[in-house]
């Protein structure tokens, strides 16, 4: 069996990660979604497990210093993680797994999984992305202005990633992110049973 295909997904607050997640999900519903945990606090509109695995600080740390977290990293005054589990179990039994993580998180993981494949989201420009920011109302002016410092910022380790992909339309979006996991299981490298099969002259 084929080990499956690790795609992380990044770009800036406002790019639209989420919203792409869920059009690309609804045309491949056998992938799935790694999970993040973070300390922040739940937004309305949120639900634990499904949005994040919302947990308060101490807890966050006791997982931390029990190993259970691929990476983890401190954004915005808050803890942000990737849990190992089920996330590695999926990969061994030959599921792709999509995770979304900011970019300090991504370029850890892009060390302990040098075969994933990295995707950046990215806005249409910094104009739409800062009127995306402001439309969302659920954070400060100060909290707005910081994160789109922090875009500027992130858009700086674009070619760190393998793919990047414009959300001018969501639909859009999500279909060339379908085709860029389709193009990456098709790698010669991720099949390894076809070698064996070509080599000893079997069927393919």
């Amino acid at each position: 069996m084929s080990k499956g295909l690790l795609i992380v997904l990044s770009g800036p607050s406002g790019a639209g990660k989420g919203t792409v997640r869920q059009a690309l999900m609804e045309r491949y519903p056998d992938l799935r979604y790694g999970v993040s945990v973070t300390t922040r606090p739940k937004r309305p509109h949120e639900t634990d497990g499904v949005h994040y695995y919302f947990l308060d600080r101490e807890d966050f740390l006791r997982r931390r210093d029990r190993g259970e977290f691929v990476e983890w990293a401190e954004v915005y005054g808050n803890f942000y993680a990737t849990p190992r589990e089920p996330m590695e179990t999926w990969l061994a039994e030959g599921h792709d797994v999509l995770i979304e993580k900011d970019i300090q998180g991504a370029m850890t993981l892009k060390r302990a999984y040098p075969d994933a494949c990295f995707v950046f989201i990215l806005p249409p420009s910094l104009e739409e992305l800062r009127r995306r920011i402001t439309a969302r109302g659920s954070e400060t002016a100060e909290a707005r202005h910081q994160r789109l410092a922090s875009a500027s910022r992130e858009l700086t380790y674009l070619d760190r990633y393998d793919y990047a992909v414009v959300n001018d339309r969501v639909e859009a979006a999500a279909e060339k992110l379908l085709a860029i996991i389709k193009a990456e299981k098709c790698r010669v490298s991720r099949q390894p049973d076809l070698i064996e099969k070509i080599r000893s002259g079997g069927a393919v």
